[in-house]
């Protein structure tokens, strides 16, 4: 009988231990910060990099104006020695991200890239007195500016179509 009494020793001993290891790793849990919410994006000012990719660049540049507060700008960047690329990125109100994005580059590549790997349809959309060609697929879902010389401008994003169509018809370029 001994014998029987160290057995049930070592396995009091071990769900002792795990209990121990369970209320450790329960305090632990604790104390971790559980942040289950995205991350805030900050706005950014465009004004001063728009006047002076307006200035720099050699067609008309966009941006939009009259949306809604909710839709949030929050990256831009103007490349001079990189085609005149214009970039502008908008969270929209439903998180979602729409760009701008404009260049004098060679227009298949140029569009390719900036819509993510997007294939162009057969699908067309008259916004405002402008022609907009729909993109799929890749990454982003895409309209293309149609009847332009001398550069493209390509609006594109994980958003629906509904919202790169209001971000098509709010551009303007003065």
């Amino acid at each position: 009988m001994a014998g029987t009494n160290g057995k049930q020793k070592t396995v009091r001993d071990m769900i002792l231990s795990l209990a121990l290891i369970g209320l450790a790793a329960g305090f632990i849990y604790l104390l971790v910060p559980h942040d289950d919410h995205a991350p805030d994006i900050q706005r950014v000012d465009y004004r001063v990099e728009l006047l002076t990719a307006r200035r720099a660049a050699s067609y008309p540049v966009a941006a939009p104006e009259g949306l809604p507060s909710t839709w949030k700008a929050t990256s831009v960047r103007f490349q001079g020695e990189d085609g005149d690329r214009w970039h502008l990125g908008y969270q929209t109100p439903d998180g979602q991200y729409v760009q701008v994005e404009q260049s004098t580059q060679k227009r298949a590549d140029f569009i390719d890239d900036a819509s993510q790997g997007a294939s162009a349809t057969k699908t067309t959309e008259k916004i405002g007195d402008r022609t907009w060609t729909h993109y799929t697929g890749g990454r982003y879902d895409a309209l293309v500016l149609a009847g332009t010389s001398g550069s493209t401008t390509v609006v594109a994003g994980t958003a629906s179509f509904t919202q790169l169509t209001k971000m098509a018809a709010a551009l303007k370029t003065s």
